[in-house]
């Protein structure tokens, strides 16, 4: 059975320092159950997620080549986040094979050059390296986050086989292949739901949770929304914590764990890198009621178990968790041997914040400490998944106004922190899109005209078309001052300097509001990174101790930066990196 627990701003005080204000953040406690999801998002600022316990120095190899310790003596140790760039794509929506207007797998293997070709020498592909292919099971929905079943692939989008070719051909060119992973409830109309719900004696009824097999009132409020999800079904009631459409499958029965267990291996076998989970902490939390930590813990326990089954194929399968909270202290545990990441929500929140302000929201030194809690909570094994936007939330140019420079250097404080960055497909053109759902997904843009070959046609662009005239590939490419043009630059930035690509984060205050600073270090590299998020030129002092070490400008996106007398000049809206 499936027996869930039953438990009961951003800070306006200005630059951070050393003094009262720091204190005052390291101060707040983190125990807490603020959370969101897609069917419960709020319009806000970021709430802060500083982590407030100091770690301890123990170092920790981790053979997953995911964040490792340096070497040196203990105060000196470098926390790396070893990073690869990340690209979600919707494949109903990115490129078309065959003229059917519906993005599918072998149109996705075709545009495989647009997102890298393999080639570190050229310029004209944006150099991601990997990318993250939401649902493409068989579905009765277009964004398939309801399957009928897991070891398929949706006839809209190709075969096994056209997967295992785009497989094969992204390993060529250095690209990771992640999936997602959509279990905590099926389609309404998978084969064990049909079953379950016909009969209370047969194979698949406990494979589901009802309400009046396990003796409880089907009442109360879904955690990952505001209605009650008990949906009737032959005279008894299923829980469907998303819709009635996506019945929540029972992960109290062992049967439901080791097919689930299999599904994870049957895909990394044929080749997948790893997965993005869906929906991580709704495997017992689906009612308000069920939040707090010993939901939280059970959630992680079953994460751990499913980890541990994914090893014995792929010790380095890569597990991305969507866990959409904005406190530290409930996220943290599912980074202690589950996953290796969690999505970053409120730093997401606050880069787009501190661009629209164009002021410093003290993100660094809130990062930094988030950091440190949760190495200390996963063993120095945690890498951060950073991102603007995704599937289920506006993109970033609607969001920002139609403001290019606010999205270019939203682009940049992205591009130049730690962890994996995912990057929402369309968002490196500024696509628009504001919700419904369809709308914040809709084809991607090749050509102004919109006859590229490979145009998907699936929906109209309803939103993005708007802008389509400027805010597509082949337009974009020609201007070296395009969007576009921008993230290609700062992810060759960040593939070229260890420091951007792995190094760990330490907040530098520059003296400035207008600017966002940190330090990046790896064990070979140390810089600083300073953004103008203002529309005028801006000047830092390089005469503090913290800053006093650099000296050199090894990159920059405007015309003009340069050092005089200790003092850096940073044009507007434009990012300087110093060695």
């Amino acid at each position: 059975m499936k027996r869930k627990a039953q438990t009961p701003s951003e800070a306006s005080i200005g630059k951070w320092g050393r003094g009262a204000a720091a204190a005052a953040l390291a101060g707040i406690l983190l125990a807490g159950c603020g959370s969101e999801g897609p069917a419960a998002e709020k319009a806000k600022t970021s709430e802060t997620n500083a982590a407030v316990e100091e770690p301890s120095e123990s170092a920790g190899a981790d053979g997953r080549g995911r964040a490792r310790v340096g070497s040196g003596e203990t105060k000196t140790q470098v926390r790396e986040q070893p990073s690869t760039v990340y690209y979600e794509v919707f494949v109903r929506s990115f490129a078309d094979s065959n003229g059917d207007g519906i993005g599918d797998l072998k149109g996705l293997t075709e545009k495989l050059d647009y997102l890298n070709d393999g080639n570190p020498d050229t310029h004209d592909d944006l150099g991601v390296g990997g990318i993250w292919l939401m649902p493409v099971q068989p579905s009765p929905s277009y964004h398939g986050y309801d399957v009928t079943d897991y070891r398929s692939i949706n006839p809209d989008y190709g075969t096994l086989e056209d997967m295992e070719k785009l497989i094969e051909e992204a390993h060529k060119r250095g690209i990771k292949v992640i999936m997602d992973l959509v279990v905590n409830h099926t389609s309404i109309k998978h084969p064990w739901f049909i079953k379950a719900s016909q009969s209370k004696n047969g194979q698949y009824r406990d494979w589901y949770v009802w309400a009046e097999d396990q003796g409880i009132a089907p009442s109360g409020t879904s955690a990952a929304g505001s209605g009650n999800p008990w949906f009737e079904r032959g005279g008894a009631h299923y829980l469907g914590t998303f819709w009635e459409g996506m019945p929540d499958l029972n992960f109290d029965n062992p049967e439901v764990r080791k097919e689930i267990q299999d599904i994870g291996q049957f895909w990394l076998k044929l080749g997948i890198d790893g997965f993005r989970v869906d929906g991580a902490k709704h495997i017992y939390e689906n009612l308000q009621s069920d939040r707090g930590t010993e939901t939280t813990a059970k959630n992680a326990t079953w994460w751990q178990e499913f980890r541990t089954g994914m090893d014995a194929v792929n010790p380095d399968a890569y597990m991305v968790g969507e866990v959409w909270e904005s406190s530290a202290a409930v996220i943290a545990p599912y980074l202690d041997r589950a996953f290796d990441s969690a999505f970053d929500f409120s730093l997401a929140d606050s880069i787009l914040s501190a661009v629209q302000q164009e002021k410093d929201n003290n993100l660094a030194f809130t990062l930094e400490r988030t950091h440190r809690f949760y190495m200390e909570k996963s063993g120095n094994r945690f890498v951060d998944a950073i991102f603007l936007s995704n599937h289920d939330q506006d993109r970033v140019m609607s969001r920002l106004g139609k403001d290019e420079n606010h999205a270019k250097m939203a682009a940049a404080l992205l591009l130049t922190l730690p962890g994996n960055p995912f990057i929402y497909y369309g968002e490196e053109i500024g696509m628009l899109g504001t919700k419904p759902d369809e709308h914040i997904r809709e084809p991607f843009a090749w050509k102004a005209d919109g006859q590229s070959q490979t145009q998907t046609f699936w929906e109209k662009p309803a939103v993005s078309g708007e802008t389509r005239a400027k805010a597509n590939v082949q337009t974009q490419t020609k201007q070296d001052d395009s969007l576009l043009s921008a993230y290609r630059t700062l992810i060759r930035w960040r593939n070229d300097l260890p420091a951007l690509r792995d190094g760990e984060l330490a907040s530098a205050d520059s003296g400035n509001p207008a600017i966002v600073s940190f330090t990046r270090r790896s064990t070979g590299q140390n810089v600083l990174v300073l953004h103008n998020l203002s529309g005028q030129p801006q000047n830092v002092s390089l005469e503090t101790a913290v800053l006093s070490d650099f000296r050199n400008i090894i990159r920059n996106s405007g015309t003009g930066a340069a050092i005089t007398k200790n003092v850096v000049s940073i044009p507007a809206y434009s990012t300087v990196i110093l060695e």
